[in-house]
């Protein structure tokens, strides 16, 4: 890690690391293996100035909700490795599907990530190796249903629920993980009968009593998305009348492990 923060700062003025806490995305990187289709999946941008900028060639990125494998790909395309897990089996076929993960360091598994199973797994395909970065990009509860599964995030029967589930991930996730290293937790709010739900600070309170140090707090601001759809208009109609604010922002919270 040292030497990649060598490099860095020796040629700081050419970095393509962002260094801003407001990261304003014009659109979504469509380049590459990457693809739009799963409903659930981030911008490519983030997990790349995540890994760019807290892993070096060959370290291991940890995903416990690959989804659509944004993540996955762009660890490739980095040279880093990665283990990536979701609990939807079609969803790890589609990744295989783009990258030859016999060869290239891209390890997948079919599991809940609340689970011991599949973080035994995960050790045995780390060896004696340990987690750089681990990014976490979690259901926004139950915003979207993602699957049928019991088990699936998104189908938690509460909010106390969803926050107990996401705590066992990251308990799981941590063990796994080396010292020091970085652990990114990508999530937006929700509204709920006229209220706010804030569930981004809710995981990072999460986070912070089992120990991780919080570095940064980046806003992931998204433009063009209703105006690209001729929406915009309405969406300020629907704002100013039904009294609330529009979304167009995520958060991305930034711990360090040093336990």
């Amino acid at each position: 890690m040292a030497d990649q923060k060598d490099k860095q700062q020796a040629d700081w003025k050419n970095s393509e690391i962002w260094t801003d806490s407001l990261w304003i995305i014009p659109e979504r990187d469509k380049s590459g293996k990457h693809s739009g289709f799963y409903h659930g999946n981030f911008v490519p941008q983030i997990p790349r100035q995540l890994i760019l900028r807290y892993t070096k060639i060959g370290d291991i990125v940890f995903d416990p909700f690959i989804g659509s494998g944004t993540t996955a790909f762009e660890a490739e395309t980095l040279d880093r490795k990665l283990i990536g897990v979701d609990i939807q089996p079609t969803l790890i076929s589609n990744i295989k599907s783009k990258i030859d993960t016999d060869s290239n360091g891209i390890k997948l598994i079919v599991g809940d990530s609340a689970t011991d199973d599949v973080y035994k797994k995960a050790k045995n395909l780390l060896g004696e190796k340990r987690v750089k970065l681990s990014i976490l990009h979690p259901p926004y509860f139950d915003i979207i249903r993602f699957s049928n599964d019991k088990n699936d995030l998104s189908n938690a029967g509460s909010q106390p629920e969803f926050i107990e589930q996401f705590s066992r991930v990251l308990d799981r996730t941590i063990s796994i993980m080396d010292k020091p290293s970085y652990l990114a937790i990508v999530i937006g709010d929700k509204y709920s009968a006229g209220e706010w739900i804030p569930l981004g600070f809710y995981l990072m309170a999460v986070a912070q009593k089992k120990g991780l140090k919080l570095k940064s707090i980046v806003v992931k601001n998204m433009e063009g998305n209703r105006a690209k759809n001729g929406q915009q208009a309405l969406w300020k109609y629907r704002s100013l009348h039904g009294d609330y604010y529009l979304f167009k922002h995520e958060y991305i919270y930034i711990f360090k492990k040093e336990f």
